[in-house]
């Protein structure tokens, strides 16, 4: 719970002006899927994209459920079994890790993740592989 007691806290990204947003780069599948949701749904500009039962932000545990789901429909048991990806939370640090891997300038990829390089670097620089020679 937040500092008021509520479940979700209720802000504007971090480090960011009142109301800015920042473009996060998705596959184009994945965008084509979730833009004709949006049309579908006629969601307007500060609509949830997901609702929960009520039209409220989904419960931290119907998230958990159905990200076990999809990760046990799609991985392989020992995966499945091992951490990688056990929260959603853990996609995020596995593509900015592989960003970082693939050479894509720490700059970018702090703009993506809506983070500084610094704090990108704090973070992923003992992540990242290959890029020293030894």
């Amino acid at each position: 719970m937040d500092r008021h007691g509520e479940i979700h806290e209720q802000r504007d990204l971090k480090g960011r002006a009142e109301a800015e947003t920042r473009a996060v780069p998705g596959h184009p599948a994945l965008t084509r899927i979730l833009r004709q949701h949006i049309e579908d749904e006629q969601l307007q500009p500060g609509d949830l994209l997901f609702q929960g039962e009520s039209g409220g932000i989904l419960a931290g545990s119907v998230i958990h459920r159905a990200w076990r789901s999809a990760r046990k429909a799609v991985l392989p048991p020992h995966v499945f079994e091992s951490p990688t990806g056990r929260r959603v939370y853990d996609i995020r640090h596995t593509r900015l890790t592989k960003w970082l891997n693939d050479g894509i300038p720490p700059a970018q990829v702090a703009e993506w993740a809506g983070n500084s390089v610094a704090v990108l670097l704090a973070t992923y620089a003992r992540c990242v592989d290959g890029q020293l020679r030894t």
